[in-house]
């Protein structure tokens, strides 16, 4: 398991090294499994086994190939960058977020996201975003959310 997960990492295919943008930026999990681990490279072990797909993370620090995020609850570690996706996602912080038809208060509440689901974003704008659960949208208040917000 251990050399197929290396030959994974180091195949063809691997992202280029350096983000095109400033530190710190958005990210999020692109694979169904994700290993956070306490150095940038496979020789350290790992901190925290993710297995949630578009979970978003800040990305606070680049080295090479490897990048040091930090996720929802604080933690931090690093991650290879073929683990990472640059696809805008968030996770519901408040207890419930109503998801609305618009982008206002007064709008129809089409759904109710619980703390800790993850969807992804489209547009965030004069303090909505728009949030895509597994093909079910609607307008979500960013001060609900962490993650790709802050766009």
């Amino acid at each position: 398991m251990v050399a197929g997960a290396l030959g994974a990492l180091t195949g063809a295919g691997v992202a280029i090294g350096a983000p095109n943008k400033p530190v710190p930026y958005w990210a999020s999990i692109s694979q169904d499994e994700a290993r956070m681990r306490v150095g940038p490279s496979l020789d350290y072990p790992s901190n925290w086994v993710y297995r949630r797909r578009d979970l978003p993370v800040k990305v606070v620090q680049v080295l090479g190939l490897w990048r040091k995020v930090e996720d929802p609850d604080g933690a931090q570690g690093w991650m290879h960058v073929r683990l990472l996706s640059d696809t805008p996602t968030a996770i519901v912080k408040a207890d419930v977020a109503p998801m609305h038809e618009s982008a206002s208060d007064g709008a129809a509440s089409l759904y109710r996201a619980e703390r800790g689901v993850v969807g992804r974003l489209s547009d965030c704008s004069r303090q909505w975003c728009a949030f895509d659960v597994k093909g079910r949208r609607g307008y979500v208040k960013a001060s609900d959310l962490w993650g790709a917000t802050d766009k």
